[in-house]
């Protein structure tokens, strides 16, 4: 085992274990903690019917470097992908919310040209069913059931000389999502909200033309088949004070192949990306003005991984519910 899952397994162990030890007397009440949620691990709650959660995020992917089919850490050129996606939630029912993810970017890259303008990414519809929820003094968390499906509304193919204007991945992928989310009282009184996600997602066949996201040389005509992706999401968030938040999440996620199948110009063309994971961390600092509006600042990072980008994207948003 890896020192980067050990420390993350170490980080958990203690923080269960402090929770356990609480004195109730001076416990935090949860009316009095307020929060924005973390940068990575989404929530397990579902909106009261007739309210609504816009919540816009602003990052910078810069990538530096790649962990190798090895695990080694090799330099790249610098790509600096800048970012926007919007979650716009609104609660159906008590127990069922849904909603819509649009995104947009641009990539400023080193070597090359950059995107000739920010363009549209693709868009992800989101449901969500609230499986069970967290009670005082129960051992029960929120949980929830997560369905979500990406729409390839971003520029993928055809890229001719620019291949930054690749912003999309061209496929129709479903995923589906376990949330589940829980609260700790730690030795002095003061909250520790968790969040535990576990998430498998799929994709369709995409048709592909000349210059793509998917590595494809100009001339190509054929195919590409995304492989699957298991993601699974932990996140601690610790209230400071009513206002200030540390939060914290650790993230892995593995990748299968991708396979691309297809001819340039006559001549046979053929690929395979080989299976890829990646572990991360992301910090991050919190500041709730009210408890339906509040601003989270921090970072999430590549830490180590096989066959991927190595990353580190500062990230800023604001969570807003009415």
């Amino acid at each position: 085992m890896s020192k980067h899952y050990e420390s993350a397994l170490s980080v958990v162990a203690l923080l269960f274990m402090s929770g356990a030890y609480a004195d109730d007397a001076d416990r935090q009440s949860l009316d009095d903690a307020w929060w924005t949620g973390p940068i990575v691990a989404a929530g397990a709650a579902t909106l009261p019917q007739g309210h609504a959660l816009i919540e816009p995020y602003v990052y910078d992917v810069i990538t530096r470097g790649r962990y190798d089919s090895d695990g080694n850490y090799r330099s790249t050129d610098t790509v600096h992908s800048y970012g926007s996606l919007t979650y716009m939630l609104y609660g159906v029912t008590d127990g069922f919310t849904a909603g819509v993810i649009p995104t947009f970017g641009f990539n400023d890259v080193d070597q090359g040209q950059d995107s000739s303008g920010i363009g549209v990414g693709d868009v992800t519809l989101q449901a969500q069913w609230r499986l069970s929820q967290f009670r005082e003094g129960r051992r029960i968390p929120t949980s929830s059931l997560v369905l979500q499906q990406t729409l390839p509304t971003g520029k993928y193919d055809e890229l001719g000389t620019r291949p930054s204007d690749g912003l999309g991945a061209g496929a129709y992928t479903t995923s589906l999502a376990v949330h589940s989310q829980y609260y700790l009282w730690m030795p002095s009184g003061r909250i520790l909200r968790t969040r535990l996600n576990v998430a498998y997602a799929f994709s369709d066949t995409v048709d592909v033309t000349d210059t793509s996201v998917y590595g494809t040389p100009q001339g190509f005509r054929g195919h590409a088949d995304p492989g699957d992706t298991f993601s699974i999401y932990s996140a601690w968030e610790y209230s400071l004070t009513r206002n200030w938040v540390l939060a914290l999440d650790a993230f892995y996620q593995h990748d299968s192949s991708t396979r691309i199948r297809g001819a340039t110009q006559g001549v046979p063309f053929s690929a395979d990306s080989g299976s890829a994971w990646r572990f991360g961390l992301a910090p991050a600092i919190e500041y709730n003005f009210t408890s339906n509006i509040g601003v989270i600042v921090g970072a999430r990072w590549f830490a180590a991984g096989r066959d991927t980008g190595a990353s580190i994207t500062p990230v800023a948003a604001i969570n807003m519910v009415y």
